[in-house]
C-alpha cells in the first residue's frame, strides 16, 4: 500500500473537521458518498447515507457539546487514512464526559468519504456508553 496520503485528502479531512466542530453540516454532507457507512455512537450502530449522517449529528449536538481536533493523519496499511484526534465530549451545560486521543479511520474514494471508523489508539473502537 501506499505511504503518500492522495492530493487533496489532508485539505478535505481538516474542511470536515472545521465544520463539524462549527456545527456545519450542510458543509460536511457535500464530501460524503452518497452511500456513506458512519458509526452511529449514540445507538450502537451504523448510519448510512448522508440523510442518516445528518440526523445523528443533529441528535448529537442536541444532547452532547462534542469538540474533535485533528492531530496528525496518516495512511494506513490497507488504504485507510487514520486521523488521529483530541476529542473532549461535554454535557451542554459544560461539564467534560471524555477528554482522550481517539483515532478516525477513512476510506475516501473519488474524492469523498465513502466509511469512517473509531478506534481507541492500540484498542478498540469505544463504546456508547463510553461517551455518555
Amino acid at each position: 500500500m501506499t505511504t503518500d496520503l492522495e492530493p487533496g485528502v489532508t485539505e478535505l479531512l481538516r474542511r470536515l473537521y472545521a465544520s463539524f466542530n462549527a456545527r456545519d453540516i450542510d458543509d460536511i454532507v457535500t464530501v460524503l458518498s452518497p452511500e456513506v457507512d458512519w458509526p452511529n455512537m449514540i445507538d450502537g450502530v451504523r448510519a448510512t447515507g448522508p440523510a442518516a449522517v445528518r440526523e445523528y449529528w443533529r441528535r448529537q449536538f442536541d444532547s452532547i457539546d462534542p469538540r474533535v481536533e485533528p492531530r496528525a493523519i496518516t495512511p494506513e496499511p490497507d488504504g485507510r487514512i487514520c486521523v488521529e484526534v483530541h476529542q473532549v465530549v461535554r454535557t451542554l451545560d459544560g461539564k467534560v464526559l471524555a477528554d482522550q486521543m481517539v483515532h478516525h479511520l477513512y476510506t475516501i474514494r473519488g474524492g469523498l468519504v465513502e466509511r469512517m471508523d473509531v478506534r481507541a489508539p492500540g484498542g478498540p473502537w469505544p463504546t456508547p456508553t463510553s461517551l455518555q
